[in-house]
């Protein structure tokens, strides 16, 4: 993939997964970061379970950024706690 694909996957996944954990945090950037983190994460994961990583742009890329997205924010909520709204 190119770079701009990894950019577009990471703000897909990321915007995802900050719906899915009610992220609070706002900015473009942090989203992306969030989006190519949790990539990098799901890739590893699936790679780790025998399946194929991110490797296109596609709804199974996506999903899998986000499932690794997903992760990364709860873990960081744990770690950091929940912020109060």
């Amino acid at each position: 993939m190119t770079i701009l694909a990894w950019i577009a996957v990471g703000l897909l996944a990321g915007l995802l997964a900050r719906w899915v954990v009610k992220d609070d945090r706002t900015g473009c950037l942090y989203t992306i970061a969030v989006g190519v983190l949790g990539a990098l994460i799901g890739g590893a994961l699936m790679h780790a379970a025998g399946k194929q990583g991110v490797n296109d742009f596609d709804l199974r890329s996506i999903l899998v950024s986000a499932l690794g997205a997903v992760l990364l924010l709860l873990v960081l909520q744990a770690v950091g706690g929940r912020r109060r709204r």
